[in-house]
């Protein structure tokens, strides 16, 4: 896939989050459930991290400002 990107900007927040993530696969599910897990206040688990590497999108798919959130899946 190449680089990839985790997108916070992507899912409905009470933080309104604007953190968009961008790099090699591991790097980005590494950094991304550091952040889900200090600032969004999930568990920082091997489950999380699987569901994060579901989650990721192409890096060509960056768009700058703002997005229209859906809800974070279940």
């Amino acid at each position: 896939m190449g680089r990839v990107m985790a997108d916070c900007r992507r899912f409905e927040s009470d933080s309104n989050c604007s953190l968009t993530i961008i790099g090699d696969e591991d790097e980005v599910v590494n950094a991304a459930s550091d952040h889900a897990a200090s600032v969004h206040g999930h568990e920082n688990t091997a489950e999380l991290k699987s569901q994060l590497r579901g989650m990721l999108e192409p890096e060509a798919s960056y768009q700058q400002g703002a997005r229209v959130a859906e809800p974070f899946p279940a």
